[in-house]
This record gives structure tokens, sequence and C-alpha cells, in this order.
């Protein structure tokens, strides 16, 4: 039997081995401070757009170097290792763009992705809203036909680059009477009138990428803007889902792993009671767990990518489960790191704080990790009434 598909490839080793050589030299170096300044990571960005590994995020009959979910999680892995607010700008302008590449018309896709896929715009997922977070299908937000357009109202809330994306995916009722079914997706362009940026969250981690309200008061776009069908804007942000569910439990193995490095050369470096802190056998158990459970959880991850790579079956149930223990992972790993550095480990002095902070909305944002456990039951005990 050929090794499982999850595992790495030498080409994917030597692409991961560029990746952590461009994030090291270009990416780390801007971290402390965009955190610091709750500032954009345009720098970072920027470096990501001319480096090229941006099209690496997608397909290549639009343009891209690759597009497959694995590749990119080994590419939002890599980045937060270094910054896990410049892994999230980049990981959200895929999943921005998700419907879009799998259910939207040629021409539009011919209008929008061009500069997305060159690392030249953003873009943004629009579909929570103040009083619809889980519970999505109670969104209020409307979008109603008027001729040869459409006119879109309402206000979407923890929005990830709110004011920075040029491209949103809006999720819109466009029949109120039908429930989930009622529920269509559409491209708004940030400039059109009509788009604003509400209230902009100041955050416990994450601090430079901006969360925020985007708000739609009479905004037009054309009738080409529509995603798909109408009527399956529901169905397509749940399949976003379960490809953007991944990236994140990604994001999360980057912030851990770059907590453990960090904490390990540390405990090498510190000395007490005349001898190095890793030779103390309570140190090095501490080690040992969080490396095995984020190898653990790096291939629940890598497993679910390829998963849907393949089409495999239970995508929905691997997903949340990579999510949901990459991230509980994450957030056990990053507090054991600020716990081997001991006081220096709360200064920002070092960047285990950071990361600490920055993994905790991986357990909350993409579905809570609450949600994730739903999900799952759900999925397994329809497997077990089916006799599965």
């Amino acid at each position: 039997m050929g090794a499982p598909s999850f595992l790495l490839s030498e080409e994917h080793e030597e692409f991961r081995a560029a990746l952590r050589r461009f994030a090291e030299k270009e990416i780390a170096p801007h971290a402390a401070e965009i955190d610091e300044r709750e500032a954009y990571p345009k720098a970072s960005m920027d470096a990501f757009r001319d480096s090229g590994f941006v099209r690496a995020l997608y397909p290549p009959e639009h343009g891209g170097d690759a597009g497959d979910l694995l590749t990119t999680a080994l590419v939002v892995e890599e980045l937060a290792r270094a910054c896990g607010s410049t892994a999230l700008t980049a990981l959200v302008t895929r999943t921005g763009v998700a419907a879009l590449l799998a259910h939207g018309a040629d021409e539009l896709k011919q209008r929008v992705l061009p500069p997305v896929v060159a690392g030249e715009h953003q873009a943004s997922y629009c579909l929570s809203e103040p009083n619809a977070g889980s519970d999505a299908a109670s969104m209020t937000t409307r979008a109603v036909r008027d001729g040869d357009q459409w006119v879109l109202n309402g206000r979407k809330a923890w929005i990830t680059s709110a004011g920075v994306s040029h491209v949103y995916t809006v999720f819109a009722k466009t029949d109120p009477a039908a429930g989930h079914r009622g529920i269509s997706a559409f491209i708004v362009e940030g400039d059109r009138p009509g788009v604003s940026v509400g209230k902009l969250e100041h955050k416990m981690g994450l601090r430079g990428s901006p969360t925020g309200e985007v708000v739609l008061e009479d905004v037009t776009v054309p009738a080409d803007n529509l995603v798909g069908d109408k009527g399956r804007g529901f169905h397509y942000a749940l399949e976003s889902l379960d490809a953007s569910r991944p990236v994140v439990a990604a994001q999360a193995l980057g912030l851990a792993q770059g907590a453990l490095d960090v904490a390990g050369a540390y405990v090498l470096e510190r000395r007490q009671f005349d001898q190095r802190v890793a030779d103390f056998q309570g140190v090095q158990f501490m080690l040992a767990d969080m490396a095995t459970q984020l190898e653990a959880a790096r291939l629940l991850v890598y497993a679910a990518c390829a998963r849907i790579d393949t089409r495999a079956p239970a995508i929905t149930k691997g997903s949340a489960m990579a999510k949901l223990f990459a991230t509980d992972t994450a957030m056990r790993v990053t507090t054991d790191a600020v716990q081997l550095l001991g006081g220096a480990g709360t200064t920002r002095e070092f960047p285990v704080e950071r990361m600490m902070r920055d993994a905790k909305i991986t357990q909350i944002y993409e579905g809570t990790n609450q949600i994730q456990r739903v999900v799952i039951a759900r999925k397994l005990l329809d497997e077990s009434a089916a006799g599965t």
C-alpha cells in the first residue's frame, strides 16, 4: 500500500522550507510592531505578494500555482509561525472568494479574481451579523431584485479585513420566508456607494488584522454579481466553512509551533540551580507533551485537507475535528510556552504571550469549538443511525 495522501511529499517539504525561510526573513520582523500598533500588516502582505507565494493559494486555471487545500494549509501554517495576523489576512482572502471559485460565473471570476490571485486585492467573507453568529440562518441582511441589479441593505459583524478588502462576498436573504433556503451570495466591491465600515473592534489577539462591521445601505450591484444560484447561498457558506476550518486549524498549528520553538530555545539557554532549565525532567515532560499534541493535531489537519482535496466522504466531520483539536491544542501549547519562560513569558520581549493571545481566537471564530462538537456529534449519530 502507498503512503496516505495526507503525508507530505518531498515537493511539499521543499515548499515548506522555502516558505519558512521567507517568513522568518520578511514576516517575523514586523510581527511585534503589528501587534503593538494594531496595524494592518501592509509590509508583510506586500512581501507576500512580491514573493509569489500568494499564488499557491489559488488554482492554475485562475492564474495560481496550486490551490489545493493542503498547500493552502502549509502557507497559512508557516505564516502563522511568524505572525498570526498576516496568516489571517492571507487565509481570509482565500475564504472570501471560495464561493466565487466554486460556483461563480466565468465572467464574474474573470472580473474579480485576477488582482486577488496576484495579491493586489484582499477579500472578506461576510456571513455573521450582530444577532446572527453561530445561528447564521437568522441573518436579516436583505437583497432585493430591482430590474437588472440587486439592492442590498444590512449590517455584517466580525468581518475580518473590514475596510481593507476590495471585495466582499456578502450573504443576504433574497426570500426571507424560505429560511436558510432563501439566502443568496453576492460579490460586493468595497468602493460601491453605500458600503461603509462601522465599529472596528479592539481585540486581545490578532491585533494586526482589522475586524469590524461592514454596513450596506442601498448598495446596488449588477445582477451578474450573484454568485451561483439564487437561494443556494447558505449551502455555499457551509461549503466554504468546511474548507476554511482546516485552514484556521493550520493557523493554530503555526502559532503553536512558533511558541514551542521559542520555548525550546529558551530552556536550553536559561540556567537555574547550576544547570540548564532544559535538563529538568518536569520541563522535558512538558515539552514532550506539547510536541506530541502538536504532531497529532498536524496529522488531523493534513488528513482533513486531503479529504477535501480528494472529495472523500465525511468532509464536514473531519473538518470540524481538525478545527476543534488543533485550536484547543494551540491554546494548551502556547499557554505552556508562556509557563516555560516564566516571568519573561508574560512580557513582550518574547513572542509567546502574543502567540497565546492570538491562539485564543482560533477557538472561537469560524465556528466556536462548542459548535464543532455539535457538528461532530450530529454527524457521528447520523452515521450510527445509518449503520455505517
